[in-house]
C-alpha cells in the first residue's frame, strides 16, 4: 500500500462498514422482496464475484433489471452499505436489482473492479430466464467510483460485443485521473467530504504509483477514451462543490458530441460525501435521478422511485 496514497486517503480494513444512515433494510423491504446472495463466475482466472439480488416477491412478469455498481473511491464500501437504497429501487421501480461486490483496491488494483462488474453483466444476461428479467430494459447505474465503473462497463459491452445496455446513469462520477479541472483546484484539502487530496489518493490506490499515466485505460478513467460513439443514452449528475464536478460535465459533453442522448443535472451547493449547503437542491437532484431511472426501467409507465 502506497504511503502517499494512505496519507491522502486512509484505508483501515479493521473498521466495520455499516449501512449509511437511512439505507438500512426495513421490515417492509424484507416482507416485499426476495433478497438473495449469489456467488457468480468471475473473470477468467479470478475468484467468483459476490452479488446481492433484490426482486419483488409477488412478481410473475419479466421485470426490468438494474445493475448497481457501488461507490467508495474504488477502495471502500460494499453493496450492503446501500442495501436500503437498492431495496427501494426494487420496490418502487418494480425491477430486479443486482448489486456487485467487486474487488477493492489497493489489494486488487485496476482492472479487477471493472472486470468483476463486466462479469456480473455477462451473468445477468446469461441468466435472464432464472432472474425473470427483460434484457431490453437493462440499466447500469453507479455513483462516484461506481459512475466510472458504469461508464467502463458500457464501453466494455460495446467494445467486446457484449450484452446491450439500454441506459447508463452516473451520479457524481469519477471519469478522469488527470486531476486538472477547475473544480479539482477549487475543492482543496479543506473542503468537506471527498476533496482533491482524497481524489489523488484514490487514483494512487486504484492504479498504483508505477502506473503509466500516459496510457491510462478508458476502462479506468472513461474520459481517456478516444471513441465515445455507440454508447447507451446517459444520465449524469454532478455536484456544484464536488472536485469531480467538471470532469463529470465534460464527460457528458463528450457523450453529447458523439451523438449520445444525455440528461445532465448539476446540483448547486452540494459537496461529495458531506451534507449539502442547500438541502432543497439535493432533494431535487434525488428526484431527477430517480425519475431518470424510472423512465429507463419502465419507459411505458415511468416510475418515480418513491
Amino acid at each position: 500500500m502506497s504511503r502517499r496514497a494512505q496519507k491522502l486517503l486512509p484505508i483501515d480494513r479493521s473498521l466495520p462498514e455499516d449501512e449509511f444512515p437511512g439505507m438500512e433494510l426495513t421490515d417492509e423491504h424484507r416482507s416485499s422482496l426476495d433478497i438473495a446472495e449469489e456467488f457468480i463466475p468471475g473473470p477468467d482466472g479470478a475468484p467468483d464475484v459476490r452479488v446481492l439480488v433484490y426482486r419483488p416477491s409477488d412478481a410473475t412478469e419479466a421485470l426490468p433489471i438494474l445493475l448497481h455498481l457501488h461507490g467508495g473511491a474504488f477502495c471502500l464500501l460494499h453493496p450492503d452499505t446501500f442495501a436500503g437504497m437498492e431495496a427501494n429501487w426494487a420496490m418502487n421501480h418494480r425491477c430486479v436489482v443486482v448489486s456487485v461486490d467487486y474487488r477493492l483496491a489497493p489489494e486488487h488494483p485496476f482492472p479487477a473492479a471493472p472486470e468483476d462488474c463486466y462479469a456480473a453483466l455477462l451473468w445477468v444476461a446469461a441468466n435472464a430466464g432464472t432472474l425473470g428479467i427483460d434484457l431490453d430494459r437493462l440499466v447500469v447505474t453507479g455513483g462516484s467510483a461506481g459512475g466510472a465503473l458504469t461508464a467502463a462497463v458500457a464501453m466494455m459491452a460495446r467494445d467486446r460485443g457484449g450484452p446491450k445496455v439500454a441506459y447508463q446513469a452516473m451520479m457524481i462520477p469519477v471519469t478522469d485521473d488527470r486531476l486538472d479541472t477547475p473544480s479539482m483546484g477549487q475543492a482543496g484539502p479543506g473542503t468537506p467530504g471527498f476533496n482533491s487530496a482524497a481524489a489523488e489518493g484514490m487514483w494512487l490506490h486504484y492504479l498504483g504509483e508505477d502506473y503509466d499515466r500516459e496510457k491510462t485505460s478508458p476502462y479506468a478513467a472513461p474520459a481517456r477514451a478516444e471513441d465515445f460513439s455507440n454508447l447507451p443514452p446517459a444520465f449524469v449528475q454532478t455536484n456544484g462543490l464536488d472536485p469531480l464536478r467538471d470532469e463529470g460535465i465534460e464527460y457528458a459533453m463528450q457523450l453529447l458530441a458523439a451523438g449520445t442522448e444525455v440528461e445532465l443535472y448539476n446540483c448547486p451547493g452540494a459537496y461529495h460525501g458531506a451534507d449539502p449547503l442547500d438541502p432543497r437542491t439535493a432533494g431535487v437532484a434525488f428526484t431527477v435521478y430517480n425519475g431518470a431511472l424510472g423512465a429507463a426501467l419502465n419507459p411505458d409507465a415511468p416510475t418515480s422511485g418513491f
